[in-house]
């Protein structure tokens, strides 16, 4: 599995949630990629959100864990992609579930494609 701090080549502008990019052809599938990772609260975290809840409104401790989780999911995501030969991702799409309390997965995952530019006309 591609380590998290590893960066992939592929531009994050050539990923979407759609199954067409404007502006280029796929020219060719290579199949479902997938980023995973598995995050815990510390104590120190826990604690520190439980504070939050007292006053109410954005939890900003467990919003940076939760974007933290899914940067990290995506970027694993582009790794693999670029290793089965892609140069972008369609389909994008992000998964979690607890397993265990406190420890939760996070899932980003799509179609990695070969796209080319679609020539002027």
């Amino acid at each position: 599995m591609p380590n998290a701090i590893q960066r992939s080549p592929i531009d994050p502008r050539l990923t979407t949630t759609a199954f067409t990019l404007d502006g280029y052809r796929v020219a060719q599938t290579m199949g479902v990629v997938r980023g995973i990772t598995v995050r815990s609260r510390s104590v120190f975290g826990t604690m520190g959100a439980s504070l939050q809840t007292v006053f109410g409104g954005n939890i900003t401790m467990f919003t940076r864990l939760c974007e933290n989780a899914r940067e990290e999911a995506f970027n694993i995501m582009l790794v693999h992609a670029e290793e089965v030969g892609a140069n972008a991702v369609i389909g994008v799409r992000y998964d979690a579930g607890e397993l265990m309390r406190g420890v939760t997965e996070v899932l980003c995952y799509g179609t990695a494609v070969v796209v080319e530019p679609i020539a002027d006309r």
